[in-house]
């Protein structure tokens, strides 16, 4: 790589932070260089396809018995589920002690289209959204919860296979290493490109004033959610310490994809980064392979806790009090909602219509945190990729050793 990992941290940071001075400084005019921003984020999702396809199979057929990899499965399922409702349940407590929205009310701004339309949305969708009648389709839409279904089923078909798997079985182990090849190609750019879409979106709000003054009127609002997400956070690193060998060392390898999160707002784009980190810092390749790409569409731990933020936040604000049993009720639901979420910005402001409908909360509440949730998403987002790079340190841990050697 051009860039060795430490200076590629370092100057990614630097990106990230010029680019909130530039856009604080000088607003709208740096919506002149967005499209360098987008232009680095559709060729890091130019690669989520491919690398998942190549990834899941050959991580799948790398455990080798089938029956591992339900014994893997399950252990990875489990800890996504416990995360993301502790994740909830740090939220429910923090917006409980804080109250944000108490003796508030503000005006709420008109909810997108594309929110608005899928008020219909409810758990049967998600149910149904796990296999798709056409998987192309779903490939060109990044669909991804169905194209990972179909290669665990493909990599699972693959090992009862005999002696004819094999030269499949290579293809897609060569599809993987190429991808990841690919990936420390693109993330030369990243400090430029991460620059362009922070730097893009602060302009796009107005700049400086007009962020300050979104954080005036809903900053109570914004500093749970935050308090929430770093609790989270450091939640997930003493897990990390408690149930695997990795430490903080691990942290600072993991930086680079953090960092990326926070930049792109989108823990499926951050995916191929977050696979290299996580090679880079030891990970075993059957745990990154089989792991991370199910954790980028499933676990979403900070979109979890800032659905339960917000849902008591827009209760408290409309002065309608949520009992116990409506915040089991949010509790449930915002935790498997958080699994429908796409890895995509903002995408958690359509789920959280599922828990909305839950309580009886009118879905134009959402109007009230729009002013700043696309900051807080950038936030969240970078507690997501952290959850999934945990998973993955603790799952490696409970890998079978007899194929230790077959490790590509």
């Amino acid at each position: 790589m051009i860039f060795g990992e430490n200076k590629l941290v370092i100057a990614i940071f630097i990106g990230g932070f010029a680019g909130i001075m530039c856009g604080w400084l000088f607003g709208p005019k740096m919506l002149a260089i967005a499209w360098i921003g987008d232009l680095f984020l559709d060729a890091l999702k130019m690669m989520i396809i491919p690398l998942i396809v190549g990834a899941v199979i050959s991580g799948v057929t790398s455990l080798g018995d089938i029956r591992k990899l339900g014994k893997v499965g399950g252990i990875t399922l489990l800890y996504y589920a416990s995360t993301t409702a502790c994740a909830v349940l740090i939220g429910l407590i923090m917006v409980n002690v804080i109250q944000p929205g108490d003796g508030i009310n503000y005006q709420t701004e008109a909810i997108s289209e594309s929110i608005s339309n899928r008020d219909n949305i409810n758990l049967t969708e998600l149910v149904r959204s796990l296999i798709s009648p056409n998987i192309i389709s779903a490939a060109s839409n990044t669909q991804l919860l169905p194209i990972i279904v179909f290669c665990l089923l493909f990599g699972a078909a693959l090992t009862t296979l005999g002696k004819n798997k094999t030269t499949i079985i290579n293809f897609f182990d060569a599809l993987n290493e190429a991808m990841m090849k690919l990936v420390m190609w693109i993330m030369v750019f990243a400090p430029l490109g991460i620059f362009c879409l922070v730097a893009g979106q602060f302009g796009k709000v107005g700049g400086g004033t007009a962020i300050k003054s979104e954080l005036i009127a809903v900053g109570s609002y914004f500093f749970t959610v935050i308090l929430g997400l770093t609790c989270h956070f450091l939640l997930l690193f003493i897990i990390l310490i408690i149930f695997s060998k990795r430490g903080r060392e691990y942290l600072f390898k993991l930086l680079r994809a953090l960092l990326t999160a926070f930049g792109t707002a989108s823990s499926s784009a951050t995916l191929p980064l977050t696979m290299k980190c996580a090679l880079e810092a030891g990970i075993d390749k059957r745990s990154v392979k089989f792991v991370l790409p199910i954790g980028a569409t499933i676990n979403m731990d900070g979109t979890a806790l800032y659905e339960s933020v917000a849902v008591m936040f827009i209760a408290q604000t409309y002065g309608i009090s949520m009992g116990m049993e409506q915040q089991v009720i949010i509790f449930i639901t915002a935790t498997l909602a958080a699994i429908g979420a796409a890895g995509i910005p903002q995408a958690g402001l359509v789920t959280m219509l599922i828990v909305l409908n839950a309580v009886n909360l009118p879905a134009e509440g959402i109007g009230l945190i729009l002013a700043v949730d696309w900051l807080l998403d950038r936030f969240r987002t970078t507690v997501n990729v952290w959850g999934d790079s945990v998973g993955v340190a603790i799952v490696e841990t409970y890998l079978p050793t007899e194929t230790a050697s077959r490790n590509g």
